[in-house]
């Protein structure tokens, strides 16, 4: 019986040794679980570094799911599958990768480094990009299996957090500007063309069949860095309206004070020829100043009375020491002629002769004046940024200063430049530096002409002031067809007042002030004569016109 129990007893001990090597597994875990031991149970999460296999493993699989365009299976093998599929859409789409391909190196540790070959397309341009870069396998801390540790870095070295790649244009396109005979214009050679040639590479490079600059690069908070250039870009061709010769002028006739500007423009069609500044700025008041135009906006005031029937070059008009209107207004330095004519008033610039006027003309006369027939105010395209004049409607003291070019005229020498040929030319011509041909804009148009009768005054006028009045001496010289205004504007918290001088000769016209130069005919004169004797022109058709207006004088 002994003998039979010990052999009952060993096939027991067997049954129960055999029944716990088939369901050890369940056992154990059915303990750690609390569960009855009959379910079942995935495996435990591993821990510890990656394996080399597992490192060597998860590189391939990610580098081969990048380079297969799946961004949805390589984020799937980071430990941030959100943050990796942005970036990694974003290096196809923002950085316009076609196609990438990888060649990986050896690990160290559960780093992995590896070389990228992409190829970049933006437009036309195609272009091989390489690059190296690295990876760390790091083990999931949820699911234990090993993944890639996700940083942007992994996409390029460069790309920190915030950061984005970029391909595209890095700047608008290079812009060789010409002048109207095709003569490079350079900063070197016309420093005042500083503000100028910026502006127009960024309105005109692409229409002047420039090609922009193409690039990768990573931008974000801190300043864009290029990683890769696609295309160096060429440069346009973009022809001016400028003349070299009279730019020439301009820059060397401003040169000789601390503060002047300078603008010429061809009268017959608005043709900007010359632009020039003293002070090289990134301001360009040649262009956008805003100031009182002094006496030279009795140009303006002198078409309105004219155009009005109140007033005619050969009709007696005194010319008092002060006149009041609002307020006291004189003379400089206290001179009138009380035999004068409406010409030789605005020969010898009197103030007080056009103040007389004040009572008799509505508000709003001198801004329809300036609007309609002068294109003052209007909006102006030319290619480049201006200031296009502003004349407000005013009444009391403001109305009778703005006769004068004080009061809130505001005025650039652009402006008067164009008051200028719009008598030579007997209509408004709207300046422009570019061809609006180019990109199709619209120049402004005035309402209305000078009626003919005007304008053959007013070139008499202007004239009679070139040769025997307050222009005289800065346009000694010129022959032809000329004619000019002087202006002295007074500005509050200055020694002396701004000089202004406008005029024509055949069908260029010009203007220049030069800010407490004093009395324009001494300090803006010159400058605008210079220009105009650098420019062409024309017949003396105006010399027999003048010689009745002195006459009947």
């Amino acid at each position: 019986m002994r003998t039979g129990a010990k052999i009952a007893t060993g096939v027991v001990v067997a049954a129960v040794v055999g029944a716990a090597g088939m369901g050890a597994y369940n056992l154990v875990d059915a303990v750690a679980s609390g569960g009855s031991g009959t379910g079942t149970q995935a495996a435990p999460v591993r821990t510890g570094p990656p394996t080399a296999d597992e490192t060597g493993k998860t590189a391939r699989d990610f580098l081969a799911a990048w380079a297969a365009g799946d961004t949805a299976k390589a984020a799937g093998l980071t430990d941030n599958a959100q943050a990796a599929t942005v970036t990694l859409t974003a290096y196809r789409e923002a950085a316009h990768v076609e196609k990438v391909t990888f060649k990986q190196g050896a690990a160290v540790g559960a780093k992995v480094p590896f070389s990228v070959t992409a190829e970049v397309a933006y437009g036309k341009q195609r272009s091989t990009w390489a690059y190296d870069s690295a990876l760390e396998v790091v083990r999931g801390r949820t699911t234990g299996k090993a993944l890639v540790g996700w940083q942007s870095t992994v996409v390029h070295p460069e790309l920190a957090a915030g950061r984005a790649l970029r391909t595209g244009a890095t700047e608008a396109p290079k812009v060789v500007a010409v002048d109207r005979s095709g003569v490079e214009l350079d900063v070197k050679n016309y420093p005042s063309l500083a503000s100028v040639l910026p502006e127009l590479r960024k309105r005109f490079g692409e229409k002047a069949g420039g090609e922009p600059a193409v690039a990768v690069r990573v931008e974000g908070a801190a300043e864009p860095k290029t990683l890769h250039v696609l295309s160096e870009g060429k440069p346009g061709k973009l022809r001016t309206t400028l003349d070299a010769g009279a730019q020439r002028a301009a820059e060397a006739a401003v040169s000789r004070h601390n503060d002047a500007s300078v603008v010429a423009v061809k009268a017959s069609t608005g043709e900007i020829l010359a632009i020039a500044n003293a002070k090289k700025t990134e301001f360009n008041p040649a262009l956008s100043g805003q100031t009182a135009p002094g006496s030279t906006m009795k140009v303006v005031t002198s078409a309105m009375l004219l155009e009005q029937g109140k007033a005619s070059p050969a009709k007696r008009l005194p010319c008092p020491k002060n006149a009041t209107y609002g307020m006291t207004f004189h003379n400089v330095e206290d001179s009138e002629n009380p035999n004068a004519t409406f010409a030789q008033d605005f020969a010898a610039s009197c103030n007080t002769a056009f103040i007389s006027f004040a009572g008799g003309l509505s508000d709003g006369a001198l801004a329809a004046e300036a609007r309609d027939v002068f294109g003052i105010g209007l909006d102006w395209k030319a290619g480049i940024g201006t200031f296009d004049g502003s004349v407000p409607s005013d009444g009391g003291a403001g109305k009778a200063a703005a006769l004068i070019g004080q009061g809130r005229v505001q005025m650039s020498p652009l402006n008067m430049a164009s008051v200028a040929a719009t008598v030579r030319a007997g209509s408004f011509h709207q300046p422009y530096l570019v061809d609006p041909a180019l990109d199709g804009r619209q120049l402004a148009r005035a309402a209305r002409p000078l009626p003919d009768s005007v304008a053959r005054d007013l070139r008499a006028m202007m004239r009679l002031t070139a040769v025997s009045g307050t222009g005289a001496r800065a346009m000694a010289g010129l022959g032809g067809d000329i004619g000019a205004k002087t202006g002295s504007a007074e500005v509050d918290g200055q020694t002396a007042p701004n000089g202004w001088f406008t005029a024509y000769r055949g069908d260029v016209a010009a203007a220049a002030v030069v800010p407490q130069g004093g009395h324009g005919g001494g300090s803006a004169g010159p400058v605008v004569a210079a220009v105009l004797r650098a420019g062409g022109h024309g017949g003396d058709s105006a010399g027999p016109i003048v010689a009745a207006v002195l006459r009947a004088g």
